[in-house]
């Protein structure tokens, strides 16, 4: 799914490039992958930001799709061994959330997320010339996901697609449309008008609608009453105003309300989801769960935290089976509930990533 991140020229771009105020992460289709608010760019900056990453993806679009995703790969792998705060961030919360884990193993599932980004990279930059028949040679459902599924459409409910950062998130929406229907997702819209531009065009080429995430409650209430699939990604770090501190790999992290908010409005039928890269079939699995059932206790507040809890630990469920494309690199814990420690901090110093 979209929701808000374009997969590898903001990962890449705000890291090495320093156009912006920060980094721009390694040259990425997800200019502000954690959906981190940037100071607005002037125009030159912005004309620069827009050039670069046009390049970079038009100059791997013209390659042959396997030699486009060896280069994105290429990148993420060096991308890995670069000094910076995401390879630092990474490190945290794989210590975070597999603590007993060995340290090489660790090192290996991070290495993973880079190359994992990197071949969203060049996947991406795919997409513009990308055919239903060309996707259907790459894309395998997986059939016992896809039956909950058709069963909510049989019945006429609205459908949420919780996914998140793991795996070809673009590639979910962009191929769901292209081989079934086109859906609606939610995005925060880049700071660089010409970027999210260039990208909103190559994610609604089969018809997928965009629903900007700072007034998205109506139309989502619409499109989800009207028995439209809406896609949301749910894994990264929100702050207190907007979310709820529920858990993810045993340490609480402050999740986005809004999912449980509409489902509980609408009765929406909740599908955990995820694209990820099958190494053996060398093709993308769309993975599917069983929905996750609907808490109903009469107390407001309280089904909210215990439906976004049951939301988190699907997400967590998904991200434990393909542990290497996940998006490490996301402060995922930073905010925290009142008068507990940083678990970013470093030497007395606030981490910046």
């Amino acid at each position: 799914m979209a929701g808000g991140q374009w997969p590898v020229v903001s990962f890449w771009l705000r890291t090495r490039w320093p156009l912006t105020t920060g980094h721009w992460p390694l040259l990425s289709p997800m200019l502000h992958y954690a959906s981190l608010p940037m100071a607005k760019p002037g125009k030159l900056q912005t004309s620069l930001e827009y050039l670069l990453a046009r390049m970079v993806l038009s100059g791997l679009g013209i390659l042959p799709r396997p030699l486009a995703i060896a280069v994105g790969l290429s990148i993420g792998r060096l991308a890995y061994f670069l000094p910076g705060n995401l390879r630092r961030t990474g490190q945290r919360n794989l210590e975070i959330a597999f603590p007993e884990m060995p340290e090489p193993e660790r090192r290996r599932l991070l290495g993973g997320c880079f190359a994992s980004l990197g071949r969203l990279l060049g996947e991406f930059s795919q997409l513009p010339r990308a055919t239903p028949e060309s996707l259907r040679k790459i894309i395998e459902y997986d059939e016992v996901g896809l039956a909950h599924l058709r069963e909510a459409e049989k019945n006429k409910r609205g459908v949420i697609f919780l996914t998140g950062h793991l795996g070809v998130w673009e590639l979910h929406s962009f191929g769901w449309s292209a081989l079934e229907y086109p859906l609606s997702f939610l995005v925060r819209p880049l700071d660089n008008p010409r970027i999210e531009e260039m990208i909103e065009a190559v994610r609604t080429r089969f018809g997928n609608r965009a629903i900007d995430k700072q007034s998205a409650a109506r139309q989502s209430l619409r499109v989800l009453r009207v028995g439209i699939t809406l896609g949301i990604l749910s894994d990264l770090n929100t702050q207190t105003r907007e979310g709820v501190f529920v858990p993810f790999f045993g340490k609480l992290a402050c999740t986005t309300a809004g999912i449980a908010t509409l489902a509980l409005k609408t009765d929406a039928v909740v599908i955990p989801t995820c694209a990820v890269w099958n190494k053996e079939r060398k093709r993308y699995f769309f993975h599917g769960d069983p929905p996750v059932e609907l808490v109903r206790t009469g107390d407001h507040n309280k089904d909210i935290e215990v439906n976004t809890a049951r939301f988190a630990a699907a997400v967590e469920r998904m991200v434990r089976l393909y542990p290497d494309q996940w998006l490490w690199i996301h402060k995922r814990w930073k905010t925290r509930p009142e008068g507990e420690a940083d678990l970013y901090e470093r030497r007395g110093k606030r981490g910046k990533g």
